[in-house]
């Protein structure tokens, strides 16, 4: 029998999904994390304190109204608190896989006890959702004869896409590769993000009447005067070029058996789908490999080199490892920044801190053999947040390497097609260079042409990408009919178009 729901986190401890072994996922490319029985997913819900002041809230880019769906949760109205979560939350089905739960990190509950198992409990929400067939098309009750083109169907692309469609306008996405979803199809590996699962969403918004065009790059397979017939364009395109070791004078980085995590990741979603391979095969199988970078997609190839049968495998980070416990320069309700294993490093491999490439050996034949590393010493950050990094002498290292994969962020979106063309205004942000525009209106240099994601405001999460295609997608339907009923969060200081009594 359950408690009474004000004492549920003095009663149950947090309980995450149980993953299968990492001897038997390594096997297949599967999703791998069961879910609890439904007694249990229910006492996890009444952990949460429902809050008078709800700091998940300033945790989640979304507004999501956690304490509202966590309290349906616990009285069993499934539904509606699917309800509650698709009100700020296009696709809780994917940042209940992929988020890192900022959320989690700003839980009330997790300034002293294990936080709520926000991420999970969104999932099981929607997962639940589309067994029960609750999560059906919802199609405009009338059209407004505006058009509007989505360049780019990643999280932003598809989020914007959706609700622009339901606003009533007739939106047509554009994707460059074979399938919708962007990062979210061919950038995630199969085990984190079961590609049905992206497809399913797509299928709904088609069947609301979005028209999505694949192989279909604009500004190379469209011609970007195309756009002149839309009354509204925009653009998504993610930032997707990669930080390289160009122009850092690093030996050997020219080296056949060097390439950008995503080179790698596509390829093997890809042979998973049973898609053909066009490119020259990159493939870990039975080769020394090398990991640059510690973030998600560091750990997305690190579980993709295990899965193909990698003879080693090496995980170099370039700053210092995280501390297991928040310091006092990242007090709650921040997003903590320590210490974290990912199901992919618990599968196998080596992790390392604090080292430097120096260079890449060639084995005399054009390919890399090997790299040589040396440790660092981190200073204490300045006021800045900068810190003084020194190399270590006698920590030089020379470790083999037959393929090596880059995983040290994104710089930019592309921009020498349509954006080059259209001579949309470039600006710098946090990582690099984004294509501008503010986080009031979204709108571009170019009349007409708006901008979100991170073409806008540079690499970030999928719950922001989610967010920003939201708020992008009200700025256009406000641009285009001087009012909006589109449901928007403007806690993060973006501007509210919304008439009062928005539900969308």
């Amino acid at each position: 029998m359950l408690p009474d729901k004000e004492k549920g986190f003095m009663t149950f401890d947090r309980e995450i999904s149980r993953n299968e072994a990492p001897d038997e996922r390594l096997k297949h490319y599967k999703e791998f994390s069961s879910s609890l029985p439904p007694e249990r997913i229910t006492e996890q819900a009444y952990r949460c304190m429902n809050c008078g002041i709800p700091f998940c809230h300033s945790g989640c880019p979304l507004g999501n109204e956690i304490p509202d769906f966590n309290e349906l949760m616990k009285d069993d109205d499934w539904e509606g608190a699917l309800e509650v979560l698709h009100a700020t939350n296009n696709f809780p089905e994917f940042t209940g896989r992929v988020c890192p739960a900022p959320c989690e990190s700003a839980c009330v509950l997790g300034i002293n006890e294990p936080a709520v198992t926000i991420e999970i409990n969104e999932r099981e929400i929607a997962d639940r959702g589309w067994r029960e067939g609750w999560i059906l098309p919802q199609k405009p009750a009338q059209r407004t004869g505006k058009m509007v083109a989505v360049i780019g169907s990643g999280p932003a692309g598809l989020a914007a896409a959706q609700q622009l469609n339901r606003a009533g306008h007739k939106v047509v996405v554009y994707e460059r590769s074979d399938e919708p979803g962007g990062l979210l199809m061919y950038g995630i590996p199969n085990f984190k993000l079961d590609k049905q699962v992206v497809l399913r969403r797509v299928k709904q918004m088609k069947d609301e009447g979005v028209e999505f065009i694949c192989n279909a790059e604009v500004g190379v397979d469209v011609p970007t005067s195309k756009l002149d017939q839309y009354d509204a364009v925009l653009v998504a395109i993610g930032s997707t070029k990669s930080r390289t070791f160009e122009g850092m004078n690093v030996p050997g980085s020219d080296l056949r058996g060097i390439y950008p995590a995503m080179d790698f990741l596509p390829q093997q979603t890809k042979r998973v789908l049973g898609k053909e391979v066009k490119e020259d095969e990159i493939l870990a199988t039975d080769k020394h490999v090398i990991v640059i970078g510690g973030g998600d997609t560091g750990s997305d190839c690190v579980g993709t080199s295990l899965r193909q049968g990698c003879k080693t495998l090496v995980n170099l980070e370039l700053m210092p490892k995280l501390p297991q416990n928040r310091s006092e320069g990242n007090p709650w309700p921040q997003y903590s920044f320590i210490y974290r294993t990912s199901s992919s490093h618990k599968e196998g491999g080596e992790r390392r801190y604090s080292i430097l490439t120096k260079s890449f050996e060639d084995d005399g034949k054009g390919n890399v053999c090997a790299l040589n590393t040396v440790q660092l010493a981190w200073g204490e950050a300045d006021k800045t947040g900068r810190r003084e990094m020194k190399e270590v002498p006698g920590t030089e290292e020379r470790i083999p390497a037959d393929l090596v994969l880059l995983a040290m962020g994104f710089t930019q979106p592309e921009t020498d097609t349509f954006v080059k063309d259209l001579d949309l205004t470039l600006d710098r942000n946090r990582f690099g260079q984004g294509i501008a525009a503010n986080n009031k209106d979204f709108k571009a240099s170019k009349d007409k042409f708006f901008v979100a994601g991170d073409a806008r405001r540079g690499q970030s999460l999928v719950v922001w990408a989610i967010h920003e295609g939201r708020e992008a997608a009200q700025a256009v339907d406000f641009y285009l009919m001087g009012e909006s009923t589109l449901h928007t969060h403007d806690s993060h200081g973006y501007a509210c178009f919304a008439k009062e009594g928005a539900s969308v």
